[in-house]
């Protein structure tokens, strides 16, 4: 008796070569029109401090202005109230940088009792992080400025500083790490051998999850730089405000959109530059940090 032919196994359909370039062709387009959005108005931003206010709007927006303009708009914008905006740019580091650090020591030890400790009412606590963390800023700005007004620091620099420091996101993301990242077999055979539990935590886990920490500590720093609301209402001082605070005062002092400025006006190509001038310390952060950024959303995916 012959043996029955074995099947053949369907052959792969394979794509027409017309079909394969269409389909690249339009993810070109797409991914070309998406970066035309993002890059025009940043590169438009950066051409506009290079020019005068004439230049900027009747001349080519996409064009170079000079350097010699350049030069004058930066005199003219540290001539704004007696070099106001490096006063700014110094606040915003100071809350920035104090509540980096306490944001680091708070928020990766609570992460790490979250997912390796078991306690009454953890389940409760993780809730009202998600809850807190899912909340708009602009939501908590009333209850803090209750509280903080209870304990007078209402216009000092810790109005802004302590409510920065908490950070709920932060909180998470380091749960998420050692929930998912750190193998507890390890963490057990430490404290087998008589490690105590801050030992673990200062020797085992803590090394582990510094991708994990550099994530936080950008996500925080970037957020603190960011804030604009809080501290335009805990903050009554001119001399008190950070950056984004100080560039929406200058964006009152701009003709165009407050006529009734008087002789303390600031030119729009001004106004472009204190803008670079606010976001470029987020940029340096990011392009220093970004190889442990990306260390730090990809710890976790896999397990092996």
């Amino acid at each position: 008796m012959s043996p029955s032919p074995v099947p053949r196994r369907p052959s792969r359909t394979r794509r027409p070569p017309a079909r394969r370039y269409a389909s690249r062709v339009l993810v070109t387009v797409v991914l070309a029109a998406f970066t035309v959005f993002f890059v025009l108005p940043v590169l438009w931003l950066v051409l506009a401090a290079t020019k005068t206010d004439h230049q900027l709007v009747h001349g080519n927006p996409l064009s170079f202005g000079s350097w010699h303009a350049l030069r004058a708009n930066w005199d003219a914008l540290t001539a704004f109230q007696d070099n106001a905006i490096l006063l700014w740019l110094r606040n915003s580091a100071l809350y920035a940088g104090i509540s980096l650090v306490i944001t680091l020591c708070v928020a990766v030890p609570a992460g790490y009792a979250l997912a390796m400790t078991e306690f009454r009412g953890r389940r409760a606590l993780l809730v009202a992080t998600l809850i807190v963390m899912l909340m708009p800023n602009a939501t908590l700005v009333v209850p803090l400025f209750l509280e903080l007004n209870a304990v007078h620091l209402i216009g000092t620099m810790w109005s802004i500083i302590l409510p920065y420091s908490f950070y709920p996101f932060g909180v998470y993301l380091t749960y998420i790490y050692f929930t998912t990242a750190v193998p507890r077999d390890l963490l057990a055979a430490a404290r087998i051998d008589g490690c105590t539990e801050f030992g673990v935590f200062r020797h085992i886990a803590l090394p582990l999850a510094s991708p994990v920490i550099a994530l936080v500590g950008f996500f925080s720093f970037v957020a603190n730089w960011t804030n604009y609301f809080l501290p335009y209402v805990m903050l009554p001082e001119s001399d008190q405000m950070p950056v984004q605070v100080g560039v929406g005062t200058l964006l009152s002092s701009v003709p165009s959109f407050n006529p009734t400025v008087g002789s303390l006006a600031i030119e729009r190509p001004q106004l472009a530059l204190a803008t670079l001038v606010a976001i470029t310390p987020v940029l340096v952060v990011f392009l220093f940090s970004q190889r442990f950024l990306v260390a730090g959303m990809l710890a976790g995916a896999t397990k092996e």
